[in-house]
């Protein structure tokens, strides 16, 4: 795993001990952690990451109406994925935009340890190729990724349809 990664603040463009966090800070199984300690460093990370918001689990409940079943888009090991869409009424001040609301299972592939890695790394990049990660929740046990809405699809289901 990468322990050298840096997150840096928008706002400084140089290293300095206050907003300079390595990856393996928040995600090192070594270090025993809590859930509020956790909830703690994603609420001061989030402020170095300006573009990923930190959504309440009621947001997101408003925002895929209670988490539909005619809203799932789909299903994997991460959990379930269903559509959604913020705008003024969910936060004032956000963008109108369709999105992609991420679950965890708790019982599925991936845990909170990969989860935590996901918000980590995908809060940092932005790359035209890459769906851009919107938010996360972390409140009690519930874990959620906000994705930009892709409306051709995945690539798998481009890749792998039936003919």
């Amino acid at each position: 795993m990468v322990k050298q990664l840096q997150v840096i603040s928008g706002k400084h463009q140089g290293l300095d001990k206050k907003h300079s966090r390595s990856i393996s800070d928040l995600s090192d199984p070594s270090t025993p952690r809590n859930n509020l300690n956790v909830i703690e460093d994603l609420r001061n990370n989030s402020l170095l990451y300006t573009h990923v918001i930190a959504f309440t689990l009621f947001e997101l409940e408003t925002i895929t109406k209670s988490f539909r079943s005619d809203y799932i888009l789909g299903e994997g090991g991460f959990g379930t994925v269903y559509k959604g869409y913020i705008d003024e009424n969910v936060r004032v001040g956000l963008k109108s935009l369709p999105v992609a609301v991420k679950v965890l299972n708790k019982e599925g592939l991936q845990g909170h340890r990969e989860w935590l890695t996901e918000v980590n790394f995908l809060g940092q990049l932005r790359h035209p190729n890459l769906v851009k990660l919107i938010g996360y929740c972390c409140e009690d046990d519930h874990r959620l990724l906000v994705y930009e809405f892709m409306f051709r699809g995945s690539l798998e289901n481009h890749l792998f349809r039936s003919m």
